[in-house]
């Protein structure tokens, strides 16, 4: 049986951290999170570990509710991306011809895009707010998801056991659901992690130009662009809530990359 690799593990355990902090938030926070205090830009000190900001909240306890609205954009841009972007790649990859063909103009529009100004026109248009800002990351991140797809299909559909379904009259949705889907959701899921990874980066940089989180919610992002303005004072206004965005993404890089080479050695 094959050891998994280090940083298998080492994302896992990062990873359920993270879930027990953003769980857990309520008894880990010293101070409620939105509340505002006289205490204004405190430097750290024993109550307050990373001070406070230029409302008297505390910075620590931001950082740690932070990581709930983190986690609930990516996860729900993930899965938005896998329900848009999975049906896309296996009705392309299996049914070819012209089908494929028009897909594949649409799948490659939209990766020719750059992901984070794409999110920026549409969040723009709709709006800020945490269902909008995770609607938009999933639609930015389903050409990827949809081509992925595709591409495995393209490789299940011509093995050994879909031909016999073929020769026995089986429907092609039948194949599908039955013989395409269970070999190429493997790849989906580890594509799910980095797709989470994505949303929580992307999610940050909309909201660090002031078009994610609406505030009072504590944000990641809106966090590191208020303490941009008193860097100088007190840096870890910025440098708290950067690190937790970087950790996190790191978390989930680590999980992500890790399942994906695990998925093609599978298939080799």
């Amino acid at each position: 049986m094959r050891k998994p690799p280090f940083r298998l593990i080492l994302g896992l355990v990062l990873l359920a951290v993270i879930t027990l902090v953003a769980v857990f938030a309520p008894l880990i926070a010293p101070f409620h999170p939105t509340v505002t205090t006289v205490n204004v830009l405190a430097p750290p000190s024993a109550e307050n570990v990373l001070g406070t900001d230029q409302l008297g909240r505390d910075v620590l306890s931001r950082v740690i509710y932070g990581t709930r609205v983190s986690l609930q954009v990516g996860a729900a841009a993930a899965i938005v991306a896998v329900l848009i972007g999975a049906p896309l790649g296996l009705i392309a990859g299996f049914f070819r011809g012209w089908i494929d063909f028009f897909l594949v103009q649409i799948i490659d529009i939209f990766i020719a895009l750059p992901g984070l100004v794409l999110a920026l026109i549409i969040t723009a248009m709709l709006g800020p707010s945490v269902v909008n800002l995770a609607v938009t990351l999933g639609v930015v991140t389903a050409p990827t998801v949809a081509r992925l797809v595709r591409g495995q299909v393209f490789v299940v559909r011509e093995m050994v056991f879909v031909e016999a379904a073929r020769a026995t009259g089986a429907s092609p949705f039948w194949i599908i659901r039955h013989h395409i889907m269970p070999n190429t959701m493997r790849v989906v899921w580890a594509q799910f992690a980095i797709n989470v990874a994505f949303a929580i980066f992307t999610s940050a940089s909309l909201s660090f130009l002031g078009l994610g989180v609406p505030p009072p919610a504590p944000d990641w992002g809106g966090m590191v662009r208020d303490g941009s303005m008193f860097l100088p004072i007190l840096p870890l206004l910025s440098l708290g809530p950067g690190a937790a965005v970087a950790l996190t993404v790191l978390t989930f890089y680590l999980v992500g990359s890790s399942m994906n080479e695990a998925a093609s050695r599978n298939d080799r």
